[in-house]
């Protein structure tokens, strides 16, 4: 169950996170790469623990 609530909280970030650099204000697009960067290792770690059958 942990890999799917990862995944999810991942791939929610990363749609934030997009919206964020779309902005025209820099301090905010920075923010959502960081949130996009964030996303993607929350992603990543929701793979590792699919593959690990949530041992991590």
């Amino acid at each position: 169950m942990g890999e799917l609530k990862d995944k999810a909280k991942g791939i929610a970030n990363e749609v934030a996170g997009n919206a964020k650099q779309q902005s025209s204000d820099p301090e905010t697009r920075a923010e959502g790469r960081e949130q996009e960067v964030k996303g993607e290792a929350q992603n990543l770690k929701g793979e590792v623990k699919g593959a690990l059958g949530d041992k991590v």
